[in-house]
């Protein structure tokens, strides 16, 4: 996942290089989307069925180091981080509505901002009733390009 919000990238500058706070978010939230979002938000994320946001809260035993090991400091030099732990969403109490195109990572379980999004590998994968989609360890990366 490569691309980052529009609302995240103003944040960053903003933090960086005008002094505005910006508080890290307390947790991170993994979605699916139907319907693939944009810098700027939109898209379609899936509703109901069961579906709901997965947590994937920041710290150094969800997430890699840019090195890809989790005991120290980001080292390397793709500037990407990844999951460390199996991602699963809840078993699909009905079909999804279509297939899952995207991601996107939130600072909410419902609602809040975009962070980033990206394209999913298989964007014909779809989840029929009594499915459960996940992402194994490092399966989901987000990468900073420069």
């Amino acid at each position: 996942m490569a691309h980052m919000s529009n609302y995240l990238e103003n944040k960053l500058i903003d933090h960086l290089f005008r002094s505005v706070t910006f508080p890290v978010p307390t947790a991170l939230y993994v979605g699916l989307f139907t319907a693939t979002p944009s810098d700027t938000g939109g898209g379609t994320e899936v509703v109901g069925a069961g579906y709901a946001r997965q947590n994937l809260a920041a710290g150094a035993t969800n997430w890699s180091g840019t090195q890809g090991t989790s005991a120290s400091p980001s080292t390397g030099t793709g500037g990407t981080t990844g999951n460390l732990v199996t991602i699963t969403f809840p078993v699909a109490t009905a079909n999804w509505s279509g297939p899952m195109t995207a991601i996107g990572i939130f600072e909410l379980l419902t609602g809040g901002n975009l962070l980033w999004w990206g394209p999913l590998t298989d964007p014909t994968k779809i989840v029929l009733s009594g499915d459960q989609f996940s992402f194994a360890p490092n399966q989901l990366t987000v990468r900073i390009d420069d």
